[in-house]
């Protein structure tokens, strides 16, 4: 019993990581310019296929995995260039039709150029399995949970001892009083876009070799990364962090215990029950003025 509860959750922290980078990459552009951009589950997607493309075209992991980042965050910068700043005073409802259409488009040339099959990565290191308990666990797990601390910890630092980071915490708080201070907010919205495109792509990359990717995996990712940011408090860094893992876990814990036919319900019933009790999330994200 007690390695079946570490093997769910040991599954469900994996998968959790990557809504949480997902998260991430959702709080950010939200903070900077209130865009819901729903077109982040399609930077997973980018990540993971780009990685498995340049890879089998004989290109060095380093030089692969580089490129998987580099390429979605030249397609966040293009997206929020060429969609959303010409419209960016539009309503909030267009302004996320404009990002789910981003994102069929993007699904659809992935489509047309790599195919619609699975694909995988081979693991970064030694994928003999680990028994921690009775509970198995694989190396790429480690890969992802040591990655993501990593850029948890890049992310705090940039934001708490840079300039560009205070910038974009400044426009984040009031983007009126950051202009009148200076702050070229127009350059922290496409610096949003192209960090939030680059987290995800490296979730894809991290995911890929335990998970298989293919063009149409963006989908459900970006959508339980949603869900994570706004259980943990949509614009609230910390908050998005703890919900990627705690829809993780607990939808692997339902898929286990319940039934997996039910496991991406899961994440949808949780939102459901936290807007109902805590509209503003687990960690109070950014407060919104109803109308």
């Amino acid at each position: 019993m007690q390695a079946e509860f570490l093997q769910f959750l040991f599954s469900g922290l994996t998968v959790g990581t990557t809504y949480a980078l997902a998260a991430l990459g959702f709080n950010l552009i939200y903070n900077a310019s209130n865009v819901i951009n729903f077109a982040q589950g399609e930077f997973i997607m980018l990540g993971g296929m780009l990685a498995v493309f340049f890879t089998q075209a004989g290109a060095h992991w380093a030089v692969a995995f580089a490129l998987a980042i580099l390429v979605p965050a030249l397609v966040g910068v293009l997206l929020e260039k060429l969609a959303i700043e010409p419209v960016k005073e539009a309503e909030t409802v267009t302004l996320i039709i404009i990002t789910i259409g981003a994102s069929l488009v993007i699904r659809g040339v992935i489509q047309v150029w790599l195919g619609k099959g699975a694909h995988s990565l081979p693991p970064f290191s030694n994928n003999d399995p680990m028994f921690i308990l009775g509970a198995m666990l694989l190396p790429q797990s480690l890969w992802v949970f040591g990655v993501t601390a990593i850029v948890v910890a890049v992310l705090w630092y940039f934001f708490s001892r840079t300039l560009a980071g205070k910038a974009m915490l400044a426009t984040a708080y009031n983007r009126v009083a950051a202009e009148l201070a200076g702050v070229n907010t127009n350059w922290v919205l496409f610096m949003s876009f192209a960090l939030a495109a680059a987290l995800g792509a490296l979730g894809g990359i991290l995911i890929t070799p335990i998970t298989l990717t293919s063009y149409d995996v963006g989908i459900m990712l970006g959508l339980k990364g949603f869900v994570a940011a706004v259980v943990g408090g949509l614009g609230n860094g910390l908050g998005a962090v703890v919900g990627g893992l705690l829809v993780g876990i607990l939808e692997a814990m339902g898929a286990g215990y319940i039934s997996s036919a039910y496991k991406d319900a899961i994440p949808f019933v949780l939102i459901l029950l936290i807007l109902f009790f805590m509209p503003r999330g687990l960690f109070g994200g950014k407060s919104t003025d109803r109308v």
